[in-house]
């Protein structure tokens, strides 16, 4: 923690102490981590970066906890691959997938959690909690059984099936929920103020955020120490979309890479888009909505970081696009079918929302573009209906080429 400064608001940058607080007392803004960049600078270098560990802990001095005592179960350097086929499809030559859905528990989940347990730790909390959309508590209930705390998962009823069992293996407190993630947000916010828990999202939410960064990081050095051109990100709270672009001006600001000017594009779903709304009507303010979407991982009808993802995608000259709620399904089948990767519904929204920004012409050929997949489609199998068309056959020959005559 040699680089980190305090905790910073927002909104009217009024400074606060290290300590679990996410809310200014003066605006009631969100907090953030504040760092020293010149003494960062100074720390890092191209190399040093490269001779770390194969994760996200290569990234430490960027980071607000010390590496040495990091909950680290494996998390982050994952694959970026280049999307050849799918980019032929579609017209790209340098389409890339960041393929996140690889993680320890397959969602990119597990980069903000790791950096939240172990500053949890710090702050000698016996509790780790959150409130989740599914990919989430599967990565606070693993965290937390290897950093050896009690930990409480918090969750809307309804979820898919594959992302409670994904989290009740570890053995956490599993709470159902019965309304929407926004309400249960709510009803856990309570909680924080009642008891001493560590809520990753809530009254960590400071430190939680910044591990999402290191997508920016390992994205600039996989593509050799380069901002790609366009990225294009999911959206349910907007924290994601935003901190991909603060790793990349991060890297920008301690000269390891050209100072980006990559397009931050946002894709939600249709049946739960509140930042894309306001972006089509060129507004400042995100309405909250109630979610009516497939895309259950995304569905945040009141996001927290709405305002600022919409800042991002103005000032990156980035497009909020939203992806029909039949186009989901497609874009899943698509990207397995070209590329031989099975995501959850959060990725079919990226893929469909790619495919129109490809069709609106806002990326060209020979752009270098990066679209983000952050959850393994595993866990939404709930989503995916009937599909397997088998061919039915006995173990013969004469059987078996009949069917394949009639399929």
């Amino acid at each position: 923690m040699a680089h980190v400064i305090n905790l910073q608001c927002r909104e009217c940058k009024s400074e606060y102490p290290i300590e679990p607080l996410n809310a200014c007392e003066i605006c009631f803004g969100p907090l953030e981590v504040a760092y020293n960049y010149d003494s960062i600078a100074k720390a890092v270098s191209r190399e040093s970066i490269e001779s770390g560990p194969q994760t996200m802990w290569r990234y430490h001095d960027f980071l607000p906890v010390e590496k040495e005592a990091a909950i680290d179960i494996s998390t982050g350097f994952t694959p970026l691959i280049h999307a050849k086929n799918l980019g032929h499809q579609l017209g790209l030559d340098y389409l890339y997938i960041k393929n996140d859905s690889v993680n320890p528990t397959f969602s990119f989940k597990d980069r903000p959690v790791s950096v939240t347990a172990t500053k949890a730790l710090e702050f000698e909390f016996d509790v780790l909690a959150c409130v989740s959309t599914g990919n989430l508590m599967g990565s606070v209930a693993a965290h937390g059984a290897k950093a050896g705390m009690e930990t409480m998962v918090f969750y809307p009823s309804n979820l898919e099936t594959g992302k409670i069992m994904g989290a009740a293996v570890y053995g956490p407190t599993m709470v159902a929920v019965d309304g929407t993630y926004d309400q249960a947000n709510r009803f856990c916010s309570e909680l924080a103020d009642t008891y001493r828990w560590a809520f990753v999202n809530i009254n960590m939410r400071p430190y939680y955020a910044e591990g999402s960064k290191t997508l920016g990081y390992e994205v600039a050095e996989q593509l050799g120490w380069n901002a790609p051109d366009h990225c294009i990100v999911p959206g349910a709270s907007g924290e994601l979309h935003t901190k991909i672009w603060k790793g990349l001006e991060e890297f920008g600001d301690a000269g390891l890479i050209k100072q980006p000017s990559t397009r931050m594009h946002l894709a939600q779903a249709s049946g739960c888009s509140p930042i894309v709304h306001a972006f089509e009507m060129e507004s400042n303010h995100v309405n909250p909505v109630r979610p009516n979407t497939i895309a259950k991982s995304l569905a945040i009808g009141n996001p927290a970081a709405g305002p600022y993802s919409l800042e991002v995608l103005n000032n990156t000259g980035g497009t909020g696009i939203s992806a029909p709620e039949n186009t989901i399904i497609d874009g899943i089948k698509l990207l397995a079918e070209t590329e031989g990767i099975f995501t959850e519904t959060a990725g079919g929204v990226v893929i469909s929302s790619l495919q129109r920004l490809v069709e609106q012409k806002k990326i060209k050929k020979n752009e270098v573009t990066v679209a983000f997949i952050t959850g393994n489609g595993l866990k939404t199998l709930d989503a995916m209906g009937d599909f397997n068309k088998a061919v039915n056959t006995t173990p013969d020959m004469e059987s078996f080429e009949a069917a394949i005559r009639s399929n």
